[in-house]
């Protein structure tokens, strides 16, 4: 009995001396806590008021994230809810310019403030969670940082308590999540109040006019964040859950993702940020000068207006002979590749119900791939590979590593893989043997996408995902992940009910685009596809509403305006050998920038982006517009004062229209210098793409 008591004694003196130790190291900390951007724009507040994490930012003095929750809740162990008190805050500042391999632009700064809060328990068992805030001048990233404690080990993570509280008026621009189509929808444009689930990144423009984005980045080993209403312009985090209902399974030490809030006062200003890649850790993979940036082509756009087939029949498009002859127009016209889809075995049948009878190393008889390899380095030209899954992601694995080590064989580069998948679940066997399904953006499919890019990396393959998880900026830390897609592309206009309409392209810059780069494959001359018969006769004719509902001088624009590092003339070789005079500003346009400045736009309205070519002092412009006409007047200012340019322009014609007339278009050239206003007339549905290059280059232009 005397042990006994003595023990209890004991134990209500630690307790005693553990409360009492909480109590005064709480003291001493600064409560609330702030931090502010380098410019003092944007502040950041921290606070524990009644026992509970929470923050908000206010932007030149005007709140635009109320009091908004942090914390995380664990199954089976104290999580991070309530009774909580900042225990410490520690600050520090940065402010460096590092470079990319490749991107929009060569140099990025990173400057910022930095503030880690360290919240520690007041009642119930110690456990301590630090947040880490970075403050720039274009916006907010934070993440939960929980390191190594007596009571936490392996964790699963059932609830992430992350809040975004917003004005409920704020116009809103999202697509909604948990659906069968991924990141596969038209753009909704809504009050705050009236949006359901939706992924990110989502956009937001207050009724003051500040322009926000929520989005997260360095999305590794976790799961997809989507936000979820749950009172008006209250936002929560929405982890994609595991098969079994955990969002997350990890142990201490962890690190969540950066929660992002890329702030502006005008949607230019959004397009102009660099905080995403800012967020991520600098590259892992060494030199990766074998990384290609480029243009490339494909048998691609003919299976989709049903010219060719993917299976292996009387218009099977991977043939041995019809790869040599994209080769032989990719090799004339100075691009860097050829993709071809529907070579391996697997595509017979209902592929996209089948994905178990791929196989990524066994070719069609009609396709050599060696002898192809070989043909394409005499040109010049690289093979682009392709892995299609069907959303079996196990039968993938397990052959991943000889699909790899073919294609380095045969001098593959890059190779686009793809994850269509019923009803949008992924496919996957576990241990015991038992099939799973697990969302397309879960922390399962997060780890396996980084198996795949550290594995590609090995052999010096560049890898493009579709139907991927969403871009997080990777990119800079795995400058192999060139590109994804990640939302609604071109092939909607060959069969699409509806096709994307004309202000899809003019909303994705401020949205999808700002997570990284989209392949999204522009460049279709023959806009209206489905209107020419197809080659086989038992095979129907597409829809005729599904066409592209663009100009022609529009998707000349696209290349410019939606950024990646691999970009796709995607149409037909003999549909660009009809119209070689627009087809030269595809040939000349770079992927690869020293600079890109957004010029001018409104989210869903237009979007003009100048950039400037790495290689040479050539610069290039976009303007796209969605259907309703625009005259706009672009200052030449980001040219190089007295200096002489000429303007090659390629814009709408003066009865252009989407509609009626789309191929009207005029190529002319000007003189301009950087005092210059350029005027560009844009149709409904159109756009303007021009070249600029010092006047001394004109001989022999």
């Amino acid at each position: 009995m005397h042990t006994v008591l003595k023990s209890i004694l004991r134990f209500f003196v630690s307790s005693a001396l553990i409360l009492t130790a909480l109590t005064s190291f709480h003291a001493f900390a600064e409560t609330p806590a702030q931090t502010t951007s380098p410019n003092g724009d944007i502040i950041v507040t921290v606070a524990d008021e009644n026992g509970r994490a929470s923050y908000s930012i206010s932007y030149k003095g005007e709140t635009v994230l109320a009091s908004s929750r942090l914390g995380l809740i664990f199954e089976d162990q104290h999580g991070f809810d309530r009774d909580l008190a900042i225990a410490s805050v520690e600050t520090s500042a940065k402010d460096e310019t590092w470079e990319q391999p490749w991107g929009e632009r060569r140099l990025v700064r990173d400057n910022h403030n930095e503030m880690l809060v360290t919240f520690a328990s007041v009642a119930g068992p110690e456990r301590r969670m630090n947040v880490r805030f970075r403050v720039f001048n274009d916006g907010v990233g934070f993440r939960y940082e929980i390191p190594k404690q007596r009571r936490l080990g392996k964790v699963n993570i059932i609830d992430e308590l992350t809040e975004f509280a917003v004005d409920e008026q704020s116009t809103t621009w999202w697509i909604p999540t948990r659906g069968w189509n991924r990141y596969e929808y038209l753009y909704e444009t809504s009050a705050a109040s009236e949006v359901s689930n939706a992924h990110t990144p989502i956009t937001f423009k207050t009724p003051e006019g500040v322009h926000l984005s929520v989005h997260e980045a360095a999305l590794v080993d976790y799961s997809g964040m989507s936000l979820k209403q749950h009172r008006p312009g209250r936002f929560k985090a929405d982890l994609s859950p595991w098969s079994d209902g955990v969002l997350v399974k990890t142990k201490t030490p962890f690190v969540t993702p950066w929660r992002t809030i890329q702030i502006a006062p005008d949607a230019v200003g959004l397009l102009n940020s660099d905080l995403i890649l800012n967020l991520n850790e600098p590259n892992k993979l060494g030199d990766v000068s074998w990384v290609e940036p480029g243009k490339y082509v494909g048998i691609w756009w003919a299976m989709h207006i049903r010219d060719r087939s993917w299976g292996n029949d009387t218009i099977h498009g991977a043939t041995t002979e019809e790869t040599k002859r994209y080769i032989d127009f990719a090799a004339k016209y100075g691009f860097m590749g050829v993709l071809v889809e529907g070579w391996n075995i697997g595509w017979d049948g209902d592929w996209f119900n089948n994905g178990e009878l791929f196989r990524f190393a066994e070719t069609y008889p009609d396709f050599d791939i060696e002898a192809i390899g070989v043909y394409a380095r005499e040109k010049g030209v690289r093979l682009i590979g392709h892995h299609e899954t069907s959303g079996d992601v196990t039968n993938y694995e397990n052959q991943l590593d000889e699909a790899l080590d073919l294609y380095e064989s045969v001098g593959v580069r890059a190779v686009k893989t793809g994850y269509v998948a019923d009803g949008g679940l992924i496919e996957r066997i576990d241990d015991n043997g038992i099939k799973k399904y697990e969302w397309h953006d879960g922390q399962f499919m997060v780890e396996h996408h980084l198996r795949v890019v550290t594995e590609a990396a090995k052999r010096k393959v560049a890898v493009n995902p579709h139907e991927p998880v969403k871009d997080t900026g990777l990119r800079r830390t795995y400058p192999n992940w060139v590109a994804r897609e990640g939302a609604r592309g071109q092939e909607y206009n060959a069969w699409g009910i509806p096709p994307n309409p004309p202000e899809h392209t003019t909303i994705l810059p401020y949205t999808r685009m700002l997570s990284g780069p989209m392949d999204f494959t522009p460049g279709i001359f023959d806009l209206e596809p489905n209107k020419r018969l197809p080659l086989r006769k038992d095979m129907p004719r597409g829809d005729p509403v599904s066409r592209v509902q663009t100009t022609l001088a529009k998707q000349l624009a696209l290349y410019v305006v939606l950024y990646s590092p691999i970009q796709m003339a995607a149409d037909l070789p003999e549909n660009y050998e009809k119209n070689l005079e627009a087809f030269q500003y595809i040939v000349d346009v770079p992927t690869d920038w020293e600079d890109s400045i957004a010029l001018a736009g409104e989210v869903g309205d237009h979007v003009v982006f100048a950039r400037k070519d790495r290689n040479t002092e050539d610069w290039y412009i976009g303007a796209i517009t969605d259907e309703v006409a625009r005259q706009l007047s672009v200052p030449l200012s980001f040219l190089d004062e007295n200096r002489a340019y000429v303007a090659q322009v390629y814009r709408d014609g003066a009865n252009a229209d989407w509609d009626i007339r789309p191929y009207d278009m005029i190529i002319e050239e000007r003189a301009v210098t950087s005092d210059t206003i350029l005027e560009l007339p844009l149709a409904p549905g159109g756009g303007a793409a021009v070249r600029f290059f010092p006047a001394a280059q004109n001989d022999g232009q």
